[in-house]
């Protein structure tokens, strides 16, 4: 699934919904309530961190720009935005993916079933943050705040008096609350139209746990005698007596005079679970999980091909990946991880990936070169495995010097580069006389020289993703991948991009607005020349020296690079050769947008679902825009752009608020095309306004085919997992082939073709095996592709999963106090006192996985006991003007405690959802809430 999600990438578009709304209004929503707390939270976060740290802190606007700044993490403002949204869109999703399951919603008082897809769902968060998989936390995180925000809406705990979160939601070993039987009557009728009082006089006294059950059809309600109803127009169980609702999804619902206090709640207890994701995961990975780094949210991967022919080249691959990593490392565009992937015949692999640049770049001094003879390599194999390895917008880049041995895996890259937007860069240097000669030489046949139809192939995989095919020779490498690599800074967005094959005399348009800066155009091709003219009418063409417009230039091999002067304005390039080229036009700028596809929703509730599978050609679709790097700006048109042809299909843009855009198209193209975004934005204050244009630079399809797929998010080792599928084609049927592809590699069974019919869906499974060992949180993509039976058409839906073995542990470890030292005087800083401690966690835990210093200014030392995982030793040494210390201590599932000690008091064990915590954090949340509302 797409991380680049709008803001409201799920709309729901009447009001009768059972669950806090999706639109903005004057009722709070699931979009806001879980923005809300999500901001609370990151500058708790930031402000700890910078105390730490001695660091001063301003409490920022609650904005994620102005958070972003605040976190002194400038450039991750997009990330910091996507996650959010990614978040956000798992969330409100669930209204239309379980609109009728009242466990995800607490109704029909499953209050039980409800806490478990919390609690199943938190341990899923926390282990893939262990694993650094931040995708499948984000993802899980946003699917189980929608039900623990729905518990303080649907259920009567805030009419029982309760102020604060119910904190056992977030555990499985403990009692929710006293839940009312099924045979005992919960409410009475409404008095008309008010139902201030419908819950009956024992329920409040008793302070018994209810909720209201739901139904969309006539005639079907399985309400119990007695019992309350959700409420609202669209629920049919608030006509059978008891007649009414307890909701208080909004201000008009049945409750609705407590729809405030409820999303307050909504507010403190999605706060709540965040900080208890915090604790496990520590405070920088937890900013990570939320897209805030230092460096790029994005991994730098390298597939290398390490056959013979490589020989006498490898060394520069080695020296070029130097660069780019040492360039890159300490700054704002360090990546977040390096992924290796090398390739030959017939080995590919293994995946490395660190966090490490020495490790890296120690790996790729030790590459070991041998295999191939033949025509071609598994180059595009190396590339599959990159890509599943690495994590949505990521960078690659590919060296080879051979055509591709596997080009049956083309339509399965194009599908993975589509859906993880990632940019792929090919370096070829295999297209010289020196470089055949080379090739004999190490054996290889003399007709193997890489042609352009083989290079066509690199060219289109590259052109998908917004990367360049570089062919040059050995020696031209690194100053072609030093051009390249300029286009690895967060801050980078593209203003233009095409392609023409053949090629032909062609006029793009940009504009260049104030925020732009490092403007520059990257042609690809062999002997083009284009003209640049600049807002003035000013001219150049691109081999004239004597222009003003171009401050610098570069070429190497079939690339060349020419920096603009900055002219605010539209610009134009015209392309005067025939002969095959790309143009990419980039800048520097914090504004840009992010998007997603969406399409009516099918169940229930009319809205519109986000897509993880192509639109279908021919016919309307709608796009869902949400801007980044700014709160004022504004989008004015949007258009599908052909990426081969001059086809422009504009859009009607409709305003949703909240900085999100609805597009209707009248129809999505037949060929492949890239989505451009223009605006304004008033936020400048050298003129009146500013005029932008953007372009996302992964180009898309549309297909003839529908595939559907969906299936719980979680796996279980050894266990059978099972995803049903669904394909269906629109005009033509036949034999077509399936084909599903998961990350792991685990074992699988499908069906390999599936018969169809026009207009006649057939379903399909496909069952995943995770072996015993799986780590608990890894993630797992599963790819499930249909292709027609000429090969010209596919369609694929691609799905997530996390691996989780099940817990039986719920128990955080304990300390036991061994011995203490002190000689405090009143000369506290003459005096120390000291401690030992054992960290245990029990015969039957997980073992003690982490010990910190939660609070004291002393030093820390631990010592994990020789084979007994489950003991930890601790020695503590403190001055005496530090009288106090905290210990936070974590077991491998991540259950979390705190433990605190002095030199002169007895110590003390407990969970960090202490009371105290609880109130602390209820405060902290609401005092934010309302600074945030206030601003």
């Amino acid at each position: 699934m797409s991380p680049l999600l709008s803001a409201l990438c799920l709309l729901i578009l009447h009001t009768g919904v059972q669950s806090f709304g999706i639109l903005p209004g004057d009722s709070l929503n699931h979009q806001e309530i879980t923005e809300r707390a999500i901001l609370n939270v990151t500058v708790l976060v930031c402000h700890d961190l910078a105390a730490a740290e001695g660091a001063d802190f301003s409490f920022p606007p609650y904005t994620a720009e102005s958070v972003a700044v605040a976190c002194g993490t400038p450039k991750s403002t997009k990330s910091f935005r996507r996650a959010i949204t990614f978040i956000t869109l798992m969330n409100v999703r669930v209204d239309l993916r379980h609109a009728l399951n009242a466990s995800f919603h607490f109704d029909e008082e499953m209050f039980d079933q409800g806490r478990g897809i919390i609690t199943a769902g938190l341990d899923a968060v926390k282990a893939s943050n262990e694993q650094e998989r931040y995708e499948a936390a984000r993802q899980k995180l946003g699917e189980i705040l929608h039900p623990i925000q729905d518990f303080y809406s649907h259920s009567d705990w805030l009419e029982l008096g309760f102020k604060v979160p119910n904190s056992n939601l977030l555990r499985s070993d403990t009692s929710i609350g006293n839940i009312a039987e099924e045979s005992r009557p919960t409410c009475r009728n409404c008095d008309g139209d008010d139902c201030k009082n419908n819950i009956l006089e024992d329920i409040i006294q008793e302070k018994v746990l209810t909720s209201g059950y739901f139904g969309v059809v006539p005639g079907s309600s399985t309400k119990p005698p007695g019992k309350c109803s959700h409420g609202g127009a669209v629920d049919q169980t608030s006509t059978i007596e008891p007649k009414g609702g307890i909701n208080k999804d909004t201000f008009s619902a049945s409750h609705g005079h407590l729809h405030t206090q409820a999303a307050n709640l909504a507010i403190a207890a999605t706060s709540e679970l965040l900080q208890e994701i915090r604790k496990a995961a520590g405070d920088r990975p937890f900013l990570q999980m939320l897209g805030l780094t230092k460096g790029s949210n994005k991994d730098l991967c390298f597939v290398v091909d390490t056959t013979n022919s490589m020989s006498d080249v490898i060394d520069a691959v080695n020296n070029v990946t130097s660069f780019i990593i040492n360039s890159e490392e300490g700054t704002e565009n360090e990546p977040a991880a390096y992924i290796l992937v090398p390739f030959n015949d017939p080995d590919v692999g293994p995946v490395i990936r660190t966090t490490d640049p020495g490790i890296i770049q120690a790996v790729f001094e030790s590459l070991i070169i041998g295999g191939g003879g033949d025509e071609g390599e598994l180059s595009l194999s190396g590339l599959e495995l990159a890509l599943r390895a690495a994590p949505s917008n990521s960078e690659i880049f590919l060296f080879t010097d051979a055509p591709a041995k596997d080009k049956g895996l083309k339509n399965s890259i194009l599908t993975l580069i589509e859906r993880t937007q990632t940019v792929v860069n090919i370096m070829i240097s295999g297209t010289t006389s020196n470089n055949r000669r080379r090739r004999r030489a190490a054996g290889q046949s003399k007709n193997s020289r890489i042609t352009d139809e083989d290079i066509q192939l690199y060219r289109e995989l590259c052109q998908a993703s917004g990367g360049q095919t570089v062919e040059v020779t050995k020696t031209e490498l690194p100053e072609a991948a030093s051009i390249i690599s300029d286009t690895l800074n967060s801050s980078v967005v593209t203003l233009v991009q095409a392609a023409r094959n053949p090629g032909k005399e062609d006029v793009f348009s940009f504009i260049i607005d104030e925020s732009i800066t490092d403007l520059t155009v990257h042609v690809t091709g062999r002997s083009v020349t284009f003209i640049l003219t600049s807002p003035t009418g000013e001219s150049q063409e691109s081999t004239d020296a004597t222009g003003s417009l171009i401050t610098s230039r570069r070429s190497v091999g079939n690339l060349q690079s020419v920096k603009l002067k900055k002219v605010d304005g539209l610009w134009e390039v015209r392309m005067v050769s025939t002969n095959p080229y790309t143009l990419k036009v980039i800048g520097q700028s914090p504004i840009d947008f992010l998007f997603d596809f969406v399409k009516k929703s099918q169940g229930p509730f009319e809205g519109y679902d986000s897509v993880n599978t192509r639109l279908r050609a021919g016919v309307n679709g709608s796009l869902l825009v949400s801007l980044t790097g700014s709160n004022t700006a504004t989008v004015t048109e949007a258009v599908l752009l052909g990426s081969w042809s001059s086809e422009e299909i504009e859009g009607i843009v409709e305003p949703q608020g909240s900085g999100s855009f609805l597009v209707h198209f009248s129809r999505m193209p037949s060929d492949e095309f890239v989505v451009q975004v223009k605006g304004r934005d008033d936020s400048f204050e050298s003129r009146a306004s500013i005029f932008f244009q953007r372009v996302v630079p992964t180009t898309f399809k549309t297909s003839d085919l529908m595939i559907t797929a969906d299936a719980d998010s979680i796996i279980v080792p050894t266990a059978p997992f099972e995803v049903p599928f669904s394909v269906m084609a629109h005009s033509k049927g036949g034999n077509f082939t399936i084909r599903a592809t998961n990350s792991r590699l685990f074992d699988s069974t499908f069906p390999t073709s599936l018969v169809l019919t026009t207009g006649i869906p057939v379903n399909g499974t496909v069952t995943l095996t995770a072996p015993r060992t799986t780590p608990s949180g890894t993630d797992v993509t599963l790819n499930i592709e249909a292709e027609s039976p000429d090969r010209q058409d596919v369609n694929y839906v691609m799905l997530r999963f996390t691996v989780i073995n099940p817990i039986t542990d719920f128990i955080h470890p304990e300390c036991v106090l061994l011995s203490r030292q002190s000689n405090c005087s009143q000369s506290c800083h003459l005096s120390e006192w000291t401690i030992n401690v054992r960290v245990q966690d029990g015969a039957e835990g997980t073992g003690v996985d982490s010990v910190r210093l939660r609070a004291g200014n002393g030093t820390l030392y631990t010592n994990p006991a020789a084979n007994n995982e489950n003991i930890t030793m601790v020695f503590y040494r403190s001055s005496c003007c530090s009288p106090d210390m905290e210990l936070q201590v974590e077991d491998k599932i991540g259950n979390t405690g705190t433990c605190s000690f002095s030199f002169n008091s007895n110590p003390t064990n407990g969970a960090t959802s202490t009371k105290a915590t609880k109130s602390t954090l209820l405060c902290l949340s609401m005092v934010v809430f309302w600074v945030y509302v206030l601003t």
